[in-house]
């Protein structure tokens, strides 16, 4: 019987009811367990996506002292950081305006926006999540209702409920315009983006061809800029030598600045006609439950966290 219930049923509704970690996740990402203590559901989030149950006592892992942030560190700052319109005012007060991206206009909704008076190039994004970006390079091209589709969806998220981090919990959701930027190279920005632990930046992520024909890479370095043999499942690593940009110095100098007191942030950088310019701050990268290749790099970043002041 059990064995003509597996072949006849449809796959995803036996997943469903057999397997409690793909019920789980089917579940949350419909808004049922919005809820759900916050503790609760990460050991719940952490266990579906791992594999492991989450050590909230004595977190060692990198991703294990992800979560425990998530639950014990409001520092009502990080709030400003992660909103990606109020983070410019924060950023260029102290490190100068030179750094931003401009910011062409910010609304409320997305049929507040006058598209007459955006330039040819832009970039649409939400303030209060990771994701729900729209790249316009021509306008009289830009597809206005799959952008309100789009932008409209990521409004009406809730992205604090989908992962638990706590600093987008209070950013309001709006939508702004950027003014486009671009490399030479038309497979996307490059990404450099800097680990810091305890205000000390140790590990470095280029990311780069986002939009080129073999996909995104991403690579890990060392401050000498010793390539390590580290990834993420179905990440590739560049297929080409990746040079130590020459600013690399100062891009550190800053990471180390915002990252002062903080057990972890990463901050990102684009570096446009050899100009830095500032991307965004992370504080939980992939949320923390996205596991490493080695799986022993996990714990060899927990070991440069310190929790223990928090």
């Amino acid at each position: 019987m059990q064995k003509f219930i597996k072949t006849n049923m449809p796959s995803k509704l036996f997943r469903l009811m057999s397997d409690p970690d793909y019920r789980f996740l089917w579940l949350a990402i419909r808004g049922f367990y919005d809820t759900m203590p916050d503790e609760e559901y990460l050991k719940r989030m952490y266990h579906a996506k791992t594999g492991y149950d989450l050590d909230l006592e004595t977190p060692q892992t990198f991703n294990e002292k992800l979560q425990w942030l998530k639950l014990h560190d409001h520092n009502p700052l990080y709030t400003t950081m992660a909103d990606k319109y109020e983070v410019k005012n924060y950023v260029g007060d102290i490190i100068g305006e030179e750094y931003i991206i401009p910011t062409l206009g910010v609304w409320d909704s997305f049929d507040d926006i006058e598209f007459s008076k955006l330039p040819e190039k832009f970039v649409l994004k939400c303030t209060h999540d990771s994701g729900g970006i729209v790249i316009c390079k021509e306008k009289k091209k830009l597809d206005i209702e799959t952008a309100k589709h789009k932008i409209d969806k990521c409004l009406k998220t809730n992205y604090y409920l989908k992962w638990r981090e706590w600093p987008y919990k209070n950013v309001p959701p709006r939508v702004i315009a950027e003014e486009y930027i671009a490399e030479e190279s038309s497979d996307g920005l490059t990404d450099y983006k800097i680990h810091c632990f305890n205000g000390v930046p140790k590990i470095i992520l280029v990311c780069k061809d986002r939009f080129g024909k073999e996909g995104l890479s991403e690579d890990f370095f060392d401050l000498s800029w010793k390539h390590l043999d580290v990834r993420r499942p179905n990440a590739r690593q560049c297929l080409t030598p990746l040079e130590r940009p020459a600013e690399l110095d100062r891009m550190l100098e800053i990471a180390e600045i915002f990252s002062k007191d903080i057990p972890f942030l990463r901050v990102d950088f684009y570096i446009i006609r050899k100009k830095i310019m500032f991307g965004e701050f992370t504080f939980f990268p992939a949320s923390g439950i996205k596991p490493f290749i080695p799986e022993s790099f996990d714990l060899e970043l927990g070991k440069m966290m310190n929790i223990k002041d928090r």
